[in-house]
């Protein structure tokens, strides 16, 4: 008989000198180096952002050499001598490197950049003197969701013009006779990014904290028979197991529709919704109780598609949601079928957009606790806590002045953390236990719980008189909602109304129906739906070019919305831009005007590419020259 308990691991005695101090402690033997370096040493300058050595964030030195350290195990660091971001210059506060980070104004977010500094570390100290492209290498390992890089770079090569004498060390200090627009304005917050002492939720720790995990439903559609968690709670070290039956108030929330329980209550209705949750003494003790949940389900026949969730007979989700339709706006003007009857050309088309995760490096964390006068509060990188704040005290059942939403530094949002999937476990626990909990997803538990961008299905119809005057458009867009609305009634309303696009249109018909069904939920990101139906618009303008054997600017000339346009909703505009802004463009691009498909009909090549100040096209491999290394 083993005498393991449920949760324990063997333990490994480590020790190295981190940081230049020697260190020894014993560990879990599961335990990687990003494991010993932060929970145990609770050095959190570097993060851990996908557990799969793809995105660098974890980068650190062990013996000299850049590693991943979310893939090293612990005992490949017995003896070693391990450098991480939080004591790159000990003395100085901040290295070269870093004071450019800061003066180019590289972090926006953040969560990448200790990974981005140690990376750029290794290029310097391997390669004192690298040109773009080597930079570029260098930092190949290492992702950013924010910047678009080219900030990072800009700052890598200041600090080696720096750290070669090119330059005066002055170059890095901030010049505040800058104007504002167009210049390198450090942010305030930046010295704490290119360090890595800015406390992001999952880098809180608490005197007596527990840890949460969360059972989640493997089935997209089922009815909940029972939950049996005594084994869980029967195991010393967890305090707290919850579901839908502890919550005391009002369990139902939704940024425009309160649809949406803390915990499945009765029914799951997509894979990976959160069915219960435990609080222990460590996470392996959570993780392995959570196991031990029995959950008794009745699988149900689910709907996937939209366009059959709409339908009569289809699986009904929501009592209060005929045919599955969570949100149906509709915009009129003009009479569109008299509009087709005058068009010379009628172009039809369907496009298709996909269901996008947000993939920001920072996974969702929080940390809640009740404060001495009784007041719930919830660390959490939201970016609605105003809302989320109101939400928590009904379902809490407490005054709002009872609840706290504090907004931690968030590591990358992109909209995809505006809405509530986990704040209000963590405050229940918080309150059942009379504890800290702190919870961090995976990310793999981001990937199968958080909203993703709203796919689209867009019928396009547009009829238009030969010289390119648009006479009637058609738009029927359905969305894949998933099962809780979130925030599909907002990116319905915004798909809708900008859909059509900054055309002066006389016949509008617009469809925006955003459904329910049984996949992942889909919320808010960048543009709010009007991307997707925007995107529509000007892929099928550019079709409309090619049949006229139009010039596809030409075209959008012709349609623009002038001073005193009317849009599509009845707002009157008294002074409108549109004309002026695609001209600068069309300028600044050196445009080569003509129809669009005549390149690909023999003719010659564009004249707009690879001019000087254009960047170039994307080809494949390394830019590095014959024999050179990084």
């Amino acid at each position: 008989m083993s005498d393991k308990k449920i949760g324990e691991h063997p333990l490994v005695e480590i020790t190295a000198t981190v940081n230049g101090r020697m260190v020894s402690r014993s560990v879990p033997n599961h335990y990687r180096l990003i494991d010993f370096v932060r929970e145990e040493l609770h050095l959190t300058g570097n993060k851990e952002g996908c557990g799969a050595g793809e995105c660098g964030t974890c980068s650190m030195f062990v013996d000299g050499v850049l590693v991943k350290s979310c893939l090293m195990p612990v005992q490949k660091i017995m003896n070693a001598t391990v450098e991480t971001v939080d004591d790159l210059d000990r003395d100085a506060g901040r290295t070269v490197l870093q004071q450019a980070f800061h003066k180019c104004g590289s972090s926006q977010c953040g969560y990448c950049i200790p990974g981005m500094v140690m990376a750029a570390t290794s290029l310097l100290r391997k390669m004192p003197n690298p040109d773009r492209e080597q930079i570029k290498e260098g930092l190949g390992g290492n992702i950013c969701r924010c910047t678009g890089y080219q900030k990072i770079i800009d700052a890598v090569e200041l600090a080696r013009d720096v750290i070669n004498k090119k330059i005066l060390d002055s170059s890095l200090e901030e010049d505040l006779l800058e104007p504002v627009m167009g210049a390198r304005t450090p942010r305030l917050d930046a010295p704490g990014k290119v360090t890595g002492s800015v406390k992001y939720a999952a880098d809180m720790v608490m005197p007596n904290m527990l840890h949460m995990s969360v059972l989640r439903s493997p089935y997209a559609y089922a009815k909940i028979i029972s939950i049996d968690a005594s084994e869980a709670l029967a195991i010393p070290g967890v305090e707290v197991v919850l579901t839908s039956a502890d919550v005391p108030g009002i369990d139902n929330f939704g940024v425009f529709i309160e649809d949406q329980p803390i915990m499945a209550r009765d029914y799951v209705r997509y894979t990976g919704e959160a069915v219960a949750a435990v609080a222990a003494q460590t996470l392996d003790l959570a993780m392995a109780a959570t196991k031990l949940i029995k959950v008794e389900y009745e699988v149900l026949d689910g709907v996937f598609d939209p366009h059959l969730a709409i339908k009569d007979g289809a699986p009904q989700l929501h009592d209060f949601a005929k045919n599955n339709i969570t949100k149906h706006t509709k915009i009129r003007k003009g009479d569109v079928e008299e509009g087709f009857k005058q068009a010379d050309l009628i172009v039809e088309e369907t496009y298709q957009t996909a269901k996008i995760e947000h993939a920001y490096l920072e996974p969702e964390a929080g940390l809640a606790y009740v404060e001495s006068d009784g007041c719930v509060t919830v660390h959490s990188p939201s970016q609605n806590i105003t809302h989320h704040r109101h939400a928590l005290a009904k379902i809490l059942g407490r005054p709002i002045n009872k609840v706290r939403m504090i907004m931690s530094t968030v590591g990358g949002g992109f909209g995809g953390k505006e809405d509530m999937i986990y704040q209000g476990m963590l405050a229940l626990a918080a309150i059942k236990s009379r504890r800290p909990v702190r919870y961090v997803f995976t990310r793999e538990e981001s990937f199968i719980a958080s909203a993703k961008r709203h796919p689209f299905s867009i019928q396009y119809k547009m009829g238009l008189k030969k010289n390119g005057k648009i006479v009637a458009t058609k738009m029927v867009m359905i969305s894949d909602g998933g099962a809780y609305a979130m925030s599909t009634p907002g990116v319905m309303n915004k798909s809708a109304i900008l859909g059509p696009g900054p055309y002066q249109l006389e016949n509008v018909w617009v469809d925006a129906i955003g459904v329910y069904t049984n996949n992942t939920p889909s919320g808010a990101m960048r543009a709010f739906g009007a991307f997707q139906s925007e995107f529509a618009t000007e892929a099928h303008l550019d079709l409309c070019a090619e049949k006229l054997k139009m010039d596809p600017i030409q075209l959008r000339m012709m349609n623009l919305m002038r001073d005193g346009a009317t849009t599509h909703t009845r707002q009157k505009i008294d002074r409108v831009l549109a004309v002026d802004c695609l001209n600068a463009v069309v300028d600044l691009a050196g445009w080569d005007q003509g129809a669009p498909n005549r390149h690909g009909s023999g003719k010659e090549s564009r004249k707009d590419i690879g001019q000087s100040g254009i960047r170039q096209s994307c080809t494949l491999g390394t830019h590095l020259k014959q024999g050179e290394e990084v």
